[in-house]
């Protein structure tokens, strides 16, 4: 692994296969760090070919940490009352911006880009600003930051308030714990907790930081609607959303590919928030099929 350092923010980042390969850009959700991708989609995409280039976002993992007073669990409560009420110090479109920065760092024109949960709205928005940046994209579990679509299941909000500033545990061994215990009530009836448990202890080990895990959520909270500008988007598309997320509701993925011309859809009956072994082969050869389309949107031209 390696940081760019990108104008006041650094990034962390890993670079798996060939030198030569189509570059593909991964980009994680709200508090997971770049090791949380499974390492059986990482080697799918490998073995189509692919550079595949993952990224700890501001805030997570390696990554710059923001300086300043922590979000309290009344900030967070106040923003999912109401956008106005979010205050943030940075919005999902420096986060785009921290990836593009980070393409420019590699010396990448454009690559295809993958974003789960809030990366994959990171990679929206980063598609809208930067169009000729992308080749591909694709969206998982997430949502267009319309309030109609795509919220948190109510029953959620306390515990998600309560973990994000709740101080992390000193001993890693309840650390682990509290880690393997948050991802499974978000997870599906295919949760593997051994499986979580070696991930989770990967990220203590490089840096568990619950107040950029609340810094990330008050910046998805204060940014605005991307509706607008997903309408605008002519890369090739796929959304992948999973019927049980209690996290971001299956309406979030609905409403994604609704809003961007001629994207498609998949939902799975068995995934919730998370990405399931069982369906990790399909969620491969979708993000394949859909880069595939872009390079026959090249050789057209």
């Amino acid at each position: 692994m390696t940081s760019a350092q990108l104008g006041d923010v650094t990034i962390e980042f890993e670079i798996d296969g060939p030198d030569d390969g189509i570059p593909m850009l991964l980009v994680m959700g709200l508090g997971a760090q770049l090791v949380a991708w499974p390492t059986p989609i990482i080697d799918g995409l490998v073995e189509n070919g692919f550079r595949v280039i993952r990224m700890d976002n501001r805030d997570i993992g390696l990554s710059t940490k923001t300086q300043g007073p922590a979000p309290t669990r009344a900030d967070l409560l106040k923003a999912f009352a109401h956008r106005r009420y979010a205050q943030s110090d940075y919005l999902l479109a420096d986060m785009a911006g921290d990836a593009v920065a980070l393409l420019d760092h590699l010396d990448i024109e454009a690559a295809h880009v993958v974003g789960v949960s809030m990366g994959g709205m990171i990679a929206q928005q980063l598609t809208i600003d930067h169009p000729t940046r992308v080749l591909s994209l694709c969206s998982i579990m997430s949502n267009t930051g319309s309030r109609l679509h795509g919220t948190v299941a109510p029953k959620l909000l306390p515990t998600m308030a309560m973990t994000m500033t709740t101080p992390r545990p000193t001993d890693p061994d309840e650390a682990e714990r509290r880690g393997v215990e948050s991802f499974r009530l978000i997870a599906g009836p295919h949760y593997d907790a051994d499986e979580m448990a070696v991930m989770v202890r990967r990220a203590i080990d490089r840096d568990i930081n619950p107040l950029g895990t609340a810094r990330q959520l008050l910046a998805i909270q204060a940014s605005p609607d991307r509706t607008p500008g997903l309408r605008t988007i002519t890369v090739p598309t796929v959304v992948i959303h999973g019927l049980l997320d209690q996290l971001v509701l299956p309406s979030g993925g609905i409403a994604t590919a609704r809003a961007i011309p001629g994207s498609r859809l998949v939902m799975f009956p068995d995934m919730a928030h998370d990405l399931p072994g069982p369906r990790r082969a399909e969620i491969v050869e979708e993000i394949v099929r859909n880069a595939a389309r872009a390079k026959v949107c090249v050789s057209q031209d």
